[in-house]
């Protein structure tokens, strides 16, 4: 669950819950495109998506994936109320709980655990962004790929094999060759 708190009180879970509208789209459909403010947020109760910004070429680059349960943001354009550098689109058709910006201020202020719940959810999002980034210098191609299969195996099943090989920061042909090596290299086991 999302807003997985222990200090929530029942009445408080229920009030930020009702707050929420449930959305769906459709594979492909973008969630947020770049130069455009995020008004919202989700939560993913069903299906991937990922967000890409597109490099000095003009290659789209995958920043993260959104696997069930997990929220969808887009923190930087939400709360500093500016154009987003990023695009949040759907891998697969996507059932979401809608949260919108004014509604979520309301609450925040209303509610204080909520705020403590918001705190400790950026403290963790930090976190695994600053663990990512260090990963990504420190760690092989394989170990990257090994770790997305382990934390996030939706991923490995439904996401387009360019789009994991630009998240893990190799080629497709990197990525195809690492794959076929672990496949081997189970079988010999």
């Amino acid at each position: 669950m999302s807003y997985d708190f222990p200090f929530f009180m029942h009445e408080e879970l229920g009030e930020i819950f009702q707050a929420h509208e449930k959305v769906t789209f459709q594979k492909g459909d973008f969630i947020l495109e770049e130069g455009k403010t995020a008004n919202e947020y989700y939560i993913l109760e069903k299906g991937l998506a990922r967000s890409f910004v597109n490099d000095f070429n003009g290659n789209e680059v995958t920043t993260h994936f959104f696997a069930e349960n997990e929220i969808i943001i887009e923190v930087l354009s939400l709360f500093q109320r500016i154009p987003s550098q990023e695009n949040i689109m759907c891998i697969t058709d996507c059932e979401c709980w809608k949260l919108d910006y004014n509604t979520f201020q309301d609450l925040f202020h209303k509610i204080p655990n909520l705020r403590e719940w918001g705190r400790s959810w950026m403290s963790q999002q930090l976190f695994a962004y600053k663990q990512r980034s260090v990963e990504m210098f420190t760690l092989s191609a394989t170990k990257r790929y090994l770790n997305l299969l382990e934390q996030k195996n939706k991923v490995i099943q439904l996401a387009p094999l360019k789009q994991i090989a630009s998240y893990l920061g190799v080629t497709d042909t990197s990525l195809s060759r690492i794959r076929k090596e672990l496949v081997s290299h189970s079988k010999k086991i």
